[in-house]
């Protein structure tokens, strides 16, 4: 018989890690970004809780990750330990471990709530090298469609799905690249991207609406609030 893999004791601590994706950096993956990570809570020496079975991996759940190509803010990540350590010593110790550009912007102890159940909604900034008054009446006509229908290609071929609904909030105007749209998105399934709504703002763009060259930053991202803003994970 096939002897037993070894049962990994349970964590002793959850850590959730918000870090941001700047610069050149918005252009790795999210598989590009969990291999760097892992690399570098190893150079770290963080003390990792790790799966049982055949093949142990380091428990790091990822969740709400930006589409590739988009800066952020926001993102997040929550790891499981083998030790309780201090959050702030991991802040240093993966600030120097992660190359520069994805940079940890604070570090807590996880509460009860799974990361992925709070992190409900974004808050996008949209910069178009296109003129504000155009931009804005893209943004006016879309807030007054009650549907706007867009395709996008998934794992599952293509969707079509409403890019209205999944807008709680929107809003544009000058940006130093031309316009900026302050965009609030509600995640849901399939989930409605920034680049969704430009696609969405160039079918009810009066005039022809250029969205080539723009700039994608997640700037919040967390638990959708009653007020229609967004929550602090950490909270």
């Amino acid at each position: 018989m096939r002897e037993q893999p070894e049962q990994q004791a349970p964590p002793v601590q959850r850590l959730r890690i918000r870090y941001a994706k700047r610069g050149r950096l918005r252009f790795t993956s999210h598989r590009d970004f969990s291999r760097a990570f892992e690399r570098a809570v190893f150079r770290a020496r963080v003390p990792m809780a790790y799966s049982s079975g055949f093949n142990p991996h380091p428990r790091i759940s990822y969740a709400g990750a930006a589409p590739t190509g988009s800066a952020s803010e926001a993102e997040y990540v929550e790891i499981a330990l083998a030790e309780v350590v201090d959050p702030a010593a991991v802040q240093a110790l993966l600030s120097e471990s992660l190359p520069d550009g994805l940079d940890v912007l604070a570090v807590a102890e996880a509460t009860s709530t799974s990361l992925a159940d709070l992190l409900q909604a974004s808050r996008w900034l949209i910069d178009v090298p296109a003129e504000p008054a155009r931009v804005e009446a893209a943004v006016a006509a879309f807030l007054a469609a009650d549907e706007v229908l867009v395709e996008r290609m998934t794992k599952k071929g293509m969707r079509t799905f409403d890019s209205r609904a999944a807008v709680r909030q929107m809003s544009a105007g000058p940006g130093e690249r031309g316009a900026r749209i302050d965009v609030l998105l509600v995640h849901g399934t399939p989930s409605v991207r920034p680049d969704d709504v430009l696609t969405a703002l160039r079918q009810v763009a009066a005039d022809d609406l250029d969205v080539d060259g723009v700039l994608l930053t997640r700037a919040s991202q967390g638990p959708l609030l009653e007020d229609g803003t967004i929550g602090d994970p950490f909270a």
